[in-house]
């Protein structure tokens, strides 16, 4: 039976490594929060100067995005790849979801976030109600309460950040329940993310074993595959099945070598009889 639970360990142990490996807080990228609930009391000001709290805004499945407004790189594609999908989909902004948009930069407005509302607004080609997507701003210890929640993490360089990239689904009752990384996103991927948020569904296990084997570049502000890590872990996963493997084997000799010494000792004892 020990044995039994050993091997159970044994094949568990790459799921074990990625559950400690997403434990830990990097300086730039996001550690999966599935599950966790959002500070809902949270105070922000929409694009038009107005005081909003997160509970007020989230009253259906919502799609998150974490952007800064005068990003000169990968935010404004994220946008754009935003509208793409959400234009795809059969589902209502404003009935079946909402979308929302949070700076995640204490110095940029209200007027800021309204520019890029407006912007971003015309580039639907079906009609898509303003309502239904809220750009907001905050103070620094709001947001960062916020993005620590969402295992959201960045760091500001100089007039820039750097930070990672990606959808985050959130339930009607403000539960984390899935996250899509990058910048290309599927449209039954997001409706199913929607539907699943809707239902208070945790996204599939899949995606961390995957963040597991990315890592983020900030350079490239792009994550890739992190050869080193994966190589690491599948060398140990072989070293500790080999290892038991011999385990195993010593035991199974020691077990067919008793029967056998015990008849030898036997036969001397009754060749010293004699």
């Amino acid at each position: 039976m020990k044995y039994t639970k050993f091997l159970a360990v044994i094949f568990l142990f790459p799921f074990l490594l990625v559950a400690n490996g997403n434990m830990e807080k990097p300086e730039v990228g996001i550690v999966e929060q599935l599950g966790k609930t959002l500070p809902l009391d949270l105070t922000f000001k929409d694009s038009s100067g107005n005081d909003v709290k997160l509970n007020d805004l989230i009253q259906k499945p919502t799609v998150l995005s974490l952007v800064y407004y005068h990003c000169p790189t990968v935010c404004k594609p994220l946008l754009g790849a935003k509208v793409d999908v959400l234009d795809r989909i059969d589902l209502v902004p404003g009935k079946d979801y909402n979308t929302l948009t949070i700076s995640f930069n204490e110095d940029e407005t209200p007027e800021n976030a309204k520019t890029i509302k407006d912007h971003f607004i015309q580039q639907f080609h079906k009609n898509f109600p303003p309502e239904a997507w809220h750009f907001l701003t905050g103070d620094k210890e709001t947001i960062r309460k916020l993005t620590d929640t969402l295992g959201f993490y960045f760091k500001r360089d100089r007039n820039d950040f750097i930070h990672p990239t990606g959808l985050i689904m959130i339930s009607p009752k403000g539960n984390i329940t899935r996250y899509f990384y990058g910048m290309a996103y599927l449209p039954f991927d997001i409706k199913l993310g929607l539907i699943e948020a809707s239902e208070g569904k945790i996204g599939p296990t899949i995606s961390k074993i995957l963040l597991y084997c990315f890592r983020y570049d900030p350079e490239g502000k792009r994550y890739i595959f992190d050869i080193l890590k994966v190589t690491a872990t599948v060398t140990i996963f072989f070293l500790v099945i080999f290892v038991t493997w011999l385990l195993l084997s010593s035991r199974k000799r020691r077990v067919k070598e008793r029967p056998q010494r015990h008849e030898d000792t036997k036969e001397k004892e009754e060749g010293n009889q004699s």
